[in-house]
Formats: C-alpha cells, structure tokens, sequence
C-alpha cells in the first residue's frame, strides 16, 4: 500500500514572506511607471490571500485593470521572485529539509501547490530538494485551478492509497478531506486560524508532523 505526504509550498515549506514584499514593490514600481497605479503598494492585501489561485490574486490586487495588465503584472512578479529565490533571499521554514528527507524514508513525498511550475521549479533547485520530493504539482496542470482536483490528480497518477495533505490554508485542508486524506495544517506566516478549524492535526513547528506521521 503506498502511502504519500503531499505538501503546499508557499507558507508551508517556504517562507514566501521573505520575497513577497520586495517582489510586490518591484512590480508595482513597474505600474507606477507606466501610469497605471498611484496608491501604496497592497502587500497586505496579498498577505490575506495569499493561498489563492493568480487570476483570484491579479483580479482582487488590481480589480480596475484590465486582463492584460494583470498577465503582465503576474509574469513581471513571478520573474522578480524567481530572482530572489536564485539570490537566496528566500528560506525554508526552520526543520522543513530535515522532516523531508526523514519523511522520504516511509512515504513518497509530493509538492502540490498553488504556485506556478517555474517558481516552485527555482524553489526546489535552490534548496536542493530533488533528492527527498518524487514531483511537483503546480495548478497550472489543472483547468479548474482548484486545489483539491490537483491533490486527486497526485493520488491518480501515484497509485496513492491514503496519506497527509500538509498546508497553511483552506484550500490545503479542503483538498485532503475531499480526497479521503489526514489534513495536518500549519500555523505560519499566512495561516488563518478559522481556515485550519477543520484539520485532524494543527502543528506551529515542523517538527511536529512528525508526530503524527511516524
């Protein structure tokens, strides 16, 4: 019986906290200078959804503009935070290498994630993490750009049985629970704690998981 630990990334394995801002600034400095913003940079606005789908995002952070602004915006944001990450100006949370590669050992780990597959591509290369995750789910694979058809596309394909979702937001413990799988969330940076209410387990440090895991 194969078993699997599915992750989110964002919020969860990496701390997007520590790019976003810079990436957000940079690409709305480029809108300022095409004349196309004249407010403050909405990083909190990003902050609370962050989790969500990139057309949700573009759509709520510039809801005037047009679709092709937003495209523009989102592939502009994405080149600045590849670039961050390739800096190291990114991080994993505390542990997050450690309980991958003690997980690896028992299950076959997987990366479904909202992000797009060139960023979390960076990601995995930047912190070497090819040798402990089998692949790497982005939602662009999939037409509804739901979270929780990505995870059953991750069972499908694996030949997966049962298992853990581990992520930060709604999306994450929606999608364990739809495909029959033990949510584990994660007290972080983006987490919400009326997202995370219906999770078997709730951990504030990786090393938690383990508990429930092993």
């Amino acid at each position: 019986m194969k078993k699997c630990c599915i992750f989110d990334m964002d919020g969860t394995l990496f701390q997007t906290n520590l790019i976003l801002e810079p990436a957000l600034e940079k690409t709305f400095n480029m809108l300022r200078g095409q004349d196309l913003w004249n407010e403050d940079t909405p990083i909190e606005k990003y902050r609370e959804i962050m989790g969500v789908t990139l057309p949700t995002v573009w759509k709520t952070l510039c809801p005037k503009h047009s679709n092709e602004t937003r495209e523009k915006s989102n592939e502009y944001f994405h080149k600045q935070l590849i670039a961050l990450i390739k800096n190291n100006e990114g991080a994993l949370y505390p542990h997050a290498e450690k309980l991958l590669m003690t997980l690896s050992k028992d299950y076959e780990v997987f990366i479904a994630s909202n992000g797009q597959e060139e960023y979390l591509k960076a990601i995995v290369e930047t912190y070497d993490l090819e040798k402990y995750i089998k692949k790497v789910y982005s939602i662009q694979t999939v037409a509804s750009g739901h979270k929780s058809e990505l995870v059953e596309r991750v069972l499908k394909e694996n030949q997966i049985t049962s298992g853990y979702v581990i992520g930060d937001r709604s999306s994450d413990i929606n999608a364990a629970k739809d495909n029959n799988l033990i949510a584990i969330g994660v007290e972080f940076d983006f987490s919400q704690p009326e997202e995370l209410e219906k999770a078997n387990y709730i951990v504030k440090d990786l090393r938690e998981v383990l508990e429930f895991t092993l």
